[in-house]
């Protein structure tokens, strides 16, 4: 049997395409590995930013600082934790301007890997239809452009629309079984 490595250079056939990457679960890590990953492509000069959904507009946490001192754009777009909102109706319009703005970023074509960070929770919440968001992606991202999504419990359609899925799975946290809270540096 003739393994991989041993065949011709031109009978290998290397598919690619830009990847709609969904991180899920319960467990601490989706945006950090998401983060990895535009790192990872910034460093081969590939193009990068995003939006994040939840994160208020005057967020300033240590990833922002980090990717506006490398010329990143990643956009909060959010008023906060919104399951402590105290205008729902201000925090549902505020995610769909964060998907009208992630659409007009894919559309233009600007950039080789977007980040669309706790996107799940609009979609979970029905203030973005996730069909519809399937059907626009289906149309209109561009073939080569990879797709980050971030957020707790990603609806089944897009699992099933998703070309990579990973599921963080909470085993122990610091805060639950020590009382200690978030850290600088590590969670913000």
């Amino acid at each position: 049997m003739t393994e991989p490595s041993d065949a011709p250079q031109e009978a290998v056939q290397r598919n690619t395409k830009g990847l709609v990457i969904v991180n899920t679960g319960n467990g601490k890590g989706k945006t950090t590995a998401a983060l990895g990953i535009l790192l990872r492509a910034w460093g081969r000069e590939m193009r990068v930013g995003g939006v994040q959904f939840i994160k208020n507009e005057h967020a300033n946490y240590g990833e922002l600082r980090a990717l506006a001192r490398m010329g990143i754009e990643l956009t909060p777009m959010g008023d906060g934790f919104t399951w402590k909102s105290r205008d729902i109706d201000e925090s549902q319009a505020r995610a769909r301007h964060g998907w009208e703005v992630a659409q007009q970023m894919i559309r233009e074509g600007g950039y080789d890997v977007l980040l669309l960070d706790e996107f799940t929770y609009p979609l979970q919440y029905g203030w973005i239809d996730v069909e519809d968001v399937i059907a626009w992606l289906r149309e209109h991202k561009p073939p080569m452009l990879h797709l980050i999504i971030t957020g707790r419990g990603a609806p089944e359609s897009l699992v099933e629309f998703a070309d990579l899925v990973t599921e963080m799975r909470e085993v122990k946290h610091p805060y639950r079984e020590q009382g200690i809270r978030g850290q600088k540096g590590i969670e913000f």
